[in-house]
């Protein structure tokens, strides 16, 4: 009695298992079936978005046919594989992409990605036939046949790329996919004929990219979010106290010049990211840090156009410093936040900023209250001195 009760738990948990890993969602590509009776030689395990090929390439006519697996960044988005006939990236590709449409049927469209800045949907540079997608537990699964052009079936080789999004518009508009690192390493090197696993080389300028996304953001978020408005309450509050003279000045301007220093070499890192981003266009970003950098470069003159206490044109030069180091703290924050949501590094790094820039305003308010505090009292002294 036991052991048959044993054999029907197994089975049970066999049949549990068998359910729980559908072919659709299968760990490696060639544990995978298909409906149809096409044959795919060569498979390939993406490196990322889950994502699956298997290719058949035909040399007498340079015809490729692809069976393209990968589930969508979100419930109604779409997925997409291409051919670059002049890049490694998504710019200059053209895509085969496919998603459920408004009348609930999973379809294959063609898009010519001439720049991250101008996807439509139009013909691809060669043919494309026998095109159809299907939707199984959450993957899409596309299918295609594509002739290839001459000078890359005699190389024997295509840079194929692919992407997912998170959702479809209006007209088949694709809704951009994220930028994260996953996205942007989804290109390699196809080998037609299969050999050394089809892939020969996996793109890796997608972590220098984002090496340099997050130096950017870090000097970025410590410089004009954080040290900027450090070295304010710094000259507001802390020359309040007499003791505290000339220190706080030295403090003050020790920590506007690292600021700075660390600013521009943000400023500087976000440049070269935007030279090498053609088709990436964050323009308000782009604006207020080169706003910061000129306002800040006008700051640090500030230093050496400081009048005495008593000079006439102090008065001038007060509106002037502190108008623009105010500026600069608004739009530094702001542009801090506009950083991370473009980066998204996850959230604990913007609930890391939030609680420091939180843990500053705090200091400023509870400072505030204090140099009130004395003000009043010193006034109060004099005038019962007099």
């Amino acid at each position: 009695m036991p052991s048959r009760l044993h054999r029907k738990l197994s089975l049970y948990a066999f049949a549990f298992w068998a359910f729980l890993i559908s072919p659709a969602v299968s760990l490696t590509c060639t544990s995978q079936t298909f409906p149809s009776n096409d044959l795919y030689p060569h498979c390939l395990d993406l490196p990322t978005l889950s994502a699956f090929l298997h290719y058949s390439y035909d040399s007498a006519n340079s015809t490729l046919s692809v069976a393209f697996f990968a589930p969508p960044s979100k419930p109604g988005g779409w997925i997409a594989w291409a051919i670059n006939p002049t890049g490694t990236g998504m710019a200059g590709s053209q895509s085969l992409v496919a998603y459920r449409g408004s009348n609930g049927v999973v379809t294959v469209k063609t898009y010519d990605v001439a720049s991250y800045g101008s996807i439509v949907q139009s013909k691809l540079s060669f043919d494309v036939w026998d095109t159809k997608a299907e939707e199984v537990n959450g993957v899409i699964r596309m299918f295609g046949k594509i002739k290839v052009p001459a000078d890359l079936a005699a190389k024997g080789t295509v840079n194929q790329v692919w992407q997912v999004g998170p959702a479809v518009g209006a007209n088949g508009a694709l809704v951009k996919h994220e930028f994260l690192a996953p996205n942007l390493n989804a290109k390699a090197t196809l080998d037609l004929s299969g050999a050394q696993g089809g892939v020969i080389t996996t793109a890796g300028g997608g972590d220098s990219r984002l090496k340099k996304k997050n130096i950017h953001g870090i000097l970025n978020g410590l410089s004009w979010g954080i040290l900027f408005p450090l070295g304010v309450i710094i000259a507001r509050y802390v020359k309040t106290f007499e003791s505290a003279d000339p220190a706080w000045f030295y403090l003050h301007v020790s920590c506007q010049l690292s600021a700075y220093v660390l600013g521009v070499a943000g400023w500087g890192t976000g440049l070269k990211l935007g030279s090498e981003s053609k088709g990436f266009q964050f323009t308000s970003h782009r604006n207020i840090g080169i706003a910061l950098f000129c306002l800040a470069t006008i700051q640090i003159f500030a230093l050496f156009l400081r009048p005495k206490k008593d000079h006439k044109y102090r008065f001038y030069w007060n509106i002037y410093h502190h108008g623009i180091g105010y500026s600069v703290i608004i739009l530094g924050i702001l542009n801090v936040f506009k950083g991370l949501n473009m980066l998204k590094p996850g959230k604990k790094w913007e609930s890391g900023y939030i609680a420091a820039i939180a843990t500053l305003g705090g200091i400023a308010l509870f400072l505030e209250a204090v140099t009130w505090i004395i003000v009043i009292r010193r006034k109060s002294s004099l005038s019962s001195k007099a």
